[in-house]
């Protein structure tokens, strides 16, 4: 199937909007530089294992029609929908910024997250090298970092993640939500296939790379069943670890995965819908800290339980520690010199999902 680009919804924060009549163009990726005042941004999020990231681009070519960072785009004055998928900003002075903020007395040597947002190993990333200068200033002074990716480029920095996890830690996931790439196509165009998924864990694991497997989002009625396939493959592959999170649809994150179910599954899209209200009390989204990534009553019920028993059935039943402090393990291996940003000055965002 042929998918056609994703409209724009309406931007709550711009008092113009444009409505094509005719399907919209399709749209080549424009890349726009961007000099940042800051990089790492601090979590306040309760539901998130991380209190700091760093986020190399804003908008991701993956063009995942779930994807919960969609509606930031809207903060640029840009749409949710293809323009989030094909006007990617980089932000080439994040090493010059994340070694700066990294030096400061105040740094307590936590993990940096790379990609508490958008993908840092989306296709640019060959050509712009961002992720991987600011993981070389990490490796130099010793600190932590967590990775979250469906990008098989990060296997072109195995050998320098080994390095971080022996000097001073490192723990990559791997974002794999449907077991087939059909499915995968239909609702993540342009990211990897599954089984190419799959493949970064082996390549990482042999670098010596912890791995684990991020089954989200979870769509119910969708990928649920597929669980125990993923977890018993990912296993296989080489991950220790796995964790789930259920499909989150604030804002004008909403009508584009809408409409994208209903034109790949238009048999399917209300029940679906269906499961995934009756999961939220009749709603396709929580705002509330602690509920927001998980659902409640009997198929959510089913589903976690589901995930628990694969879990420990296939070995995947290690510590999922993405992102987390890692003071204890890090305070003889790091150098004298690590420290980091005070907040003044500091984006401090909620980018949940």
């Amino acid at each position: 199937m042929k998918l056609r680009p994703v409209d724009n919804p309406p931007n709550p924060y711009s008092s113009q909007h444009a409505e094509w009549l005719e399907p919209p163009p399709l749209a080549r990726v424009e890349v726009y530089e961007e000099s940042s005042r800051s990089v790492l941004t601090h979590n306040t999020s309760p539901d998130l294992p991380f209190a700091w990231s760093v986020n190399p681009y804003r908008g991701c070519q993956h063009a995942c029609s779930y994807c919960y960072a969609r509606r930031y785009h809207e903060y640029l004055g840009l749409g949710a929908g293809t323009d989030f998928d094909t006007k990617i900003v980089a932000k080439i002075n994040a090493p010059q910024l994340l070694r700066k903020a990294l030096h400061r007395t105040t740094w307590k040597n936590d993990t940096v997250e790379f990609s508490g947002v958008t993908d840092c190993y989306q296709p640019i990333e060959a050509s712009y090298g961002i992720t991987r200068r600011c993981l070389e200033v990490c490796l130099e002074l010793g600190n932590p970092v967590a990775v979250t990716t469906k990008g098989f480029l990060v296997v072109r920095d195995a050998h320098l993640l080994g390095e971080l996890e022996a000097r001073s830690g490192a723990h990559v996931y791997v974002s794999i939500p449907f077991a087939d790439a059909t499915t995968s196509r239909l609702f993540e165009p342009q990211a990897p296939p599954p089984e190419r998924r799959f493949e970064i864990i082996r390549r990482l694991r042999r670098a010596g790379v912890p791995v684990g497997v991020l089954v989200s989002p979870l769509i119910p009625g969708l990928n649920d069943r597929d669980i125990p396939i993923l977890l018993e493959r990912a296993a296989e592959s080489g991950a220790t670890s796995a964790s789930f999170s259920l499909l989150r649809l604030s804002g004008s994150v909403e009508p584009v995965f809408v409409r994208r179910l209903c034109e790949v599954l238009p048999l399917r899209a209300r029940g679906i819908l269906d499961l995934l209200r009756g999961m939220r009390d009749g709603a396709v989204d929580s705002p509330v800290f602690f509920q927001r990534m998980e659902g409640s009553g009997a198929h959510w019920g089913a589903v976690a339980s589901l995930f628990e028993i694969s879990k420990k059935r296939f070995g995947l039943d290690g510590p999922a520690n993405i992102g987390r402090p890692a003071r204890d393990r890090t305070k003889s291996r790091a150098t004298s010199h690590n420290k980091t940003p005070s907040t003044d000055g500091q984006l401090t965002l909620d980018f949940g999902g």
